[in-house]
């Protein structure tokens, strides 16, 4: 499984919200197999969310479509978002001290 992070900065957070859950199934559509959405503490229009993915082809094309640059525009999301790629770390065996 891949998980792609995206965090940005939106106008209005009640927009953006219902912007966001109107694109869940087209969403899921396009490869996303989980989500999360979180606010900072201090400042609820700044946004962290997750998407998770089978592989990194369906993570990466999901983050470079047209139809999600368009949803997001159009949900109020301000500049450039920050957009990263992870994967699980698994365990090593080694023990803690």
């Amino acid at each position: 499984m891949v998980r792609m992070y995206v965090r940005h900065s939106v106008k209005d957070f009640r927009t953006w919200r219902k912007a966001y859950d109107a694109f869940d199934v087209e969403r899921q559509g396009m490869g996303v197999i989980g989500d999360g959405v979180y606010q900072t503490l201090d400042d609820p229009s700044d946004v962290t969310v997750y998407h998770d993915f089978k592989t990194r082809k369906r993570a990466e094309s999901f983050a470079a479509s047209a139809r999600l640059k368009e949803v997001m525009k159009g949900a109020g999301v301000k500049g450039k978002p920050k957009i990263w790629f992870v994967k699980e770390s698994k365990k090593t065996g080694r023990r803690r001290s």
